[in-house]
């Protein structure tokens, strides 16, 4: 699996790819539909299969005020569409300049210095300045430079409702993970290195792995079971903070993970943390005593729902 950048030459060896071609944050049901079909044709054809995402998210050029809303890191995405069966990530740096480009031009710019064969996108896709450009002009435009183009119809749930990021968020944002985990098949799982703390946990008999949410959504605050993927690829259950920590001064946003069972240092290291199950909301308790009572019984109710 490969990473290139639209601003650099793409190597021979990728010319003439069919390329899945969307955001594909989060990567749910529904882009994995776009993703897979491009696979296949690619597969068919005898081509590379690239998938291409934008970074930072259009959003952010447009509305830079905007809440955090990044549900996937790229390292994420890269190793979700190489599980996917992707040669290669293609990463669009969207500027004021790209964003100004027509659609006739953004096309061309696919067909010519890209080299694509072909593009598969979502029925939803738009693109070129203003976002002037649809799927049919896809099409039409494509055709002029012998470029290919394919859209895949939106996927729906078992209640028949058209599977989205925006769904995903909100679920995140009602601490709903069963919901969060059917829409994207796996479980919303944050990664960041582990920084230092104030070391309270541990003073407690709760040490944790602290880590800062950078500019992923902010899910529930609260009490979650949780796995953990370590930097060799071992997976540990634990049990999560997620909020402000409103019991200590100065309250500070973390991400704080016990791990159970486990021992050893993992400062400066990434983690990725998956959250299974909300369990509760934060509170201000009375004293530590309260807080440790209180985790203790988080903990119990985690390894239940983990079958740690």
């Amino acid at each position: 699996m490969e990473r290139i950048s639209s601003d650099q030459p793409i190597p021979a060896h990728l010319r003439g790819a069919i390329i899945a071609l969307g955001n594909f944050d989060g990567f749910h049901r529904g882009h994995q539909a776009v993703v897979g079909r491009a696979v296949e044709l690619a597969r068919a054809q005898g081509r590379p299969a690239i998938v291409a995402t934008f970074d930072p998210h259009p959003m952010r050029l447009f509305r830079p005020d905007a809440p955090f809303f990044r549900l996937t890191t790229l390292d994420q995405r890269e190793r979700l569409f190489g599980e996917a069966g992707a040669d290669a990530m293609l990463v669009f740096h969207f500027t004021a300049e790209l964003a100004s480009h027509s659609a006739e031009d953004f096309v061309a710019m696919l067909a010519t210095e890209l080299g694509a064969a072909g593009v598969v996108t979502g029925e939803d896709f738009t693109f070129g300045r203003g976002r002037s450009g649809t799927v049919a002009a896809l099409r039409t435009l494509g055709a002029v430079h012998g470029l290919a183009a394919e859209a895949v119809a939106p996927v729906r749930d078992e209640q028949g409702e058209i599977i989205s990021s925006s769904r995903v968020r909100e679920a995140l944002l009602a601490g709903d993970c069963a919901t969060a985990t059917g829409l994207l098949t796996r479980p919303f799982a944050i990664a960041g290195e582990v920084i230092d703390g104030d070391k309270r946990g541990r003073t407690i008999g709760f040490p944790t792995a602290n880590m800062e949410m950078g500019h992923y959504l902010r899910p529930a605050y609260g009490i979650y079971a949780v796995r953990a993927r370590l930097p060799d690829g071992r997976i540990v259950c634990g049990a999560a903070n997620l909020g402000i920590r409103p019991t200590f001064v100065p309250p500070r946003e973390l991400l704080e993970t016990y791990l159970f069972d486990f021992s050893g240092s993992l400062y400066g290291q990434t983690l990725e943390i998956a959250l299974i199950e909300w369990l509760r909301g934060e509170r201000k308790f009375d004293s530590l005593d309260a807080l440790v009572e209180q985790m203790s019984a988080d903990v119990v109710r985690a390894r239940i729902i983990l079958g740690a």
